[in-house]
């Protein structure tokens, strides 16, 4: 952890494949203002891997452990893709533990059609391990001038095990079901965000994600993929911390 000890607690969860690295482009400028909690899902980065089939309520789990050993009562969930399937899905199993959360281009409800093609695109990753998905995951111009950040992206989602990869992707194909109306619903502080151009988490579902949690804010970043979040930091940063410094002063 990092940040003042007595702030109020802020965690990130990353998204799939990836690992808490993902936060280091956020991090100092999130701790300079609250305690942050930055720790790997099962099976991602140095975690042990998942101890039952990968679910929502399996993360949700974990997160809930975690807070429980370093005695956290109450939190903030920033999460990006899965993780921001993940802190919804927190914020339904333990709503008394959570202040506020942000989610960060994250997926929704889709046609029947779409659900089907990427519950398929899941299932065939069983085949091929980890894809090479990364590339749609930046702007063209970023994969030119930055091939050391999409080198190193590649390298983390590489690195993953293949079956565990696979189920995890699986989840993050089929896991928006649970999330569609909840009842009851979703009722803390939210930020929704995601790029323009983000073919998985569309502005579409950020607003559909918004419209189903009371007073949500929406912020939609121009011109960007999904990885927007590592491609223009201060973009992600500075909103974060204009509404946690109005949901939790």
């Amino acid at each position: 952890m990092s940040g003042p000890e007595h702030a109020p607690v802020v965690v990130l969860v990353h998204g799939l494949g990836l690992n808490r690295h993902t936060w280091q482009w956020h991090e100092s400028a999130l701790s300079a203002h609250y305690r942050v909690l930055n720790y790997d899902l099962f099976g991602h980065g140095e975690s042990a891997l998942p101890p039952a089939t990968p679910s929502l309520s399996l993360f949700s789990t974990q997160l809930c452990d975690l807070l429980d050993v370093l005695g956290i009562e109450r939190c903030s969930i920033v999460g990006f893709s899965l993780g921001g399937m993940i802190n919804r899905r927190f914020a339904l199993d333990h709503a008394d533990r959570l202040d506020a959360l942000a989610i960060l281009n994250s997926p929704h409800e889709r046609s029947p059609e779409a659900q089907k093609a990427v519950e398929d695109r899941a299932a065939q990753t069983a085949q091929g391990g980890p894809g090479a998905t990364i590339e749609r995951w930046f702007t063209p111009g970023f994969r030119t001038a930055r091939p050391e950040i999409i080198a190193l992206v590649r390298d983390w989602v590489m690195a993953n095990d293949p079956a565990v990869y696979t189920q995890c992707r699986q989840v993050l194909a089929s896991g928006v079901i649970e999330l569609i109306r909840p009842a009851p619903p979703i009722v803390h502080p939210a930020l929704v965000m995601t790029a323009e151009n983000d073919s998985g988490s569309t502005p579409a579902m950020a607003h559909a994600i918004a419209s189903e949690i009371r007073d949500a804010q929406t912020i939609i970043v121009p011109k960007l993929q999904h990885m927007a979040l590592v491609e223009a930091p201060s973009q992600f940063t500075e909103p974060l911390l204009q509404f946690f410094d109005e949901k939790l002063a």
